[in-house]
């Protein structure tokens, strides 16, 4: 059985998808692709496709992951090039490596959001965030299923800073842009909750709601601060393997 991991895209309207739109439009998908899944046993069978940490509905991403078990090997590039093919525009497949090592829900303990909040002016904006990494506590709430929950969204936030808005962007309004970088904790702490901590401490309340995109997620790397790619380490397991190959091929032939 061969596993294939796989990066997607939330893009534009379709920001708005669901988890659940999402999963039944990917099916769609593996059935247009005609792709050899693999599927579960009972009286129900579903492919066996595993979900990582999806972004919440209303958010963008650029880093979204999945996992594909098949029946038949098949090449990544042209597997990836299949489905997006049959996706909606907007959830775009845009990587795919062959898994060839174990763990790829472990690798994903960090997010890098940006957050755009038009109509405030990048000033208030920098303003807030230095209240923000300045409290040793920032409190928010947020409904849960148990009811009102209150916790402590500040030791999550590794980072939080202002960015220049791009050259392109509209002038007839100010917009401030955050760059975030959250670790993914029990209980996750989501931009909306950054948000709401920018009001508690600095009384910063955009006046629409923010536009929130997720740039990265995968392994935290405490040394650097970066967000490193989940897909790297089958990527250099992969090409250890064809390394390996091509020297026994060589000494074969000697």
């Amino acid at each position: 059985m061969q596993r294939i991991r796989l990066r997607y895209t939330k893009r534009g309207r379709l920001r708005f998808t669901s988890h659940r739109d999402f999963q039944r439009a990917f099916e769609r998908a593996l059935r247009r692709a005609e792709v050899p899944m693999a599927y579960s046993a009972g009286f129900t069978p579903h492919p066996k496709v595993s979900y990582a940490n999806a972004a919440p509905t209303g958010t963008g991403s650029e880093a979204e992951y999945l996992e594909i078990a098949l029946t038949a090997a098949r090449d990544p590039e042209r597997l990836r090039a299949l489905l997006d093919e049959s996706m909606p525009v907007g959830l775009d497949i845009i990587d795919a490596v062959e898994a060839r090592t174990s763990g790829l829900a472990d690798r994903l303990t960090a997010s890098v959001w940006e957050l755009r909040l038009v109509g405030v002016d990048p000033a208030d904006a920098e303003r807030a965030v230095l209240a923000f990494n300045s409290a040793e506590v920032v409190e928010v709430q947020r409904m849960a299923k148990n009811g009102l929950r209150t916790f402590d969204a500040r030791p999550a936030v590794v980072q939080l800073e202002t960015h220049s808005e791009a050259a392109d962007r509209p002038t007839d309004q100010p917009c401030a842009i955050l760059r975030l970088v959250v670790r993914h904790v029990t209980p996750a702490v989501r931009p909306d909750d950054v948000l709401s901590g920018l009001r508690a401490v600095a009384d910063l309340a955009p006046p629409v709601p923010a536009a929130v995109t997720r740039l990265a997620q995968g392994l935290f790397d405490e040394e650097t601060g970066a967000v490193t790619d989940p897909l790297a380490p089958d990527r250099e397991a992969a090409e250890a393997f064809t390394t390996a190959d091509a020297t026994a091929a060589a000494k074969a032939s000697a």
